[in-house]
């Protein structure tokens, strides 16, 4: 399986309503998250921060894989998403994103996140 197939694979697992196990899968213990709201280090404090994601949302309604690439050489791969959820607050929200993925072997070590954070 090739960065582009795994990158794809995390996020099929996503609309299948298993995070945390794609997170399990996919991530080293050294992992490096960073987005527009911080950076977070480790898998277990990376893990603590999506699982309070998931916990804050009321209804998945949608996951739209967008665009995959990769650079094989590189080890880097990229995943254009669109995601709708309600949130326990009641605001049902449509978030649009970009992961680029850093891979060692089978697992990510830098991930990070592009979106508008208004």
């Amino acid at each position: 399986m090739d960065y582009s197939e795994k990158a794809k694979d995390i996020y099929v697992q996503l609309q299948q309503g298993k995070l945390l196990e794609a997170f399990d899968k996919y991530y080293a213990e050294n992992v490096l998250m960073t987005e527009p709201r911080g950076t977070r280090t480790g898998k277990a404090e990376c893990r603590a921060y999506e699982e309070q994601f998931l916990n804050s949302i009321q209804e998945f309604h949608a996951l739209e894989i967008n665009k995959v690439g990769s650079n094989e050489t590189e080890a880097t791969s990229f995943i254009e998403s669109t995601m709708d959820v309600t949130f326990k607050d009641g605001n049902r929200v449509t978030m649009e994103q970009v992961a680029v993925q850093q891979w060692q072997g089978d697992q990510i070590v830098h991930e990070r996140f592009y979106y508008n954070n208004a």
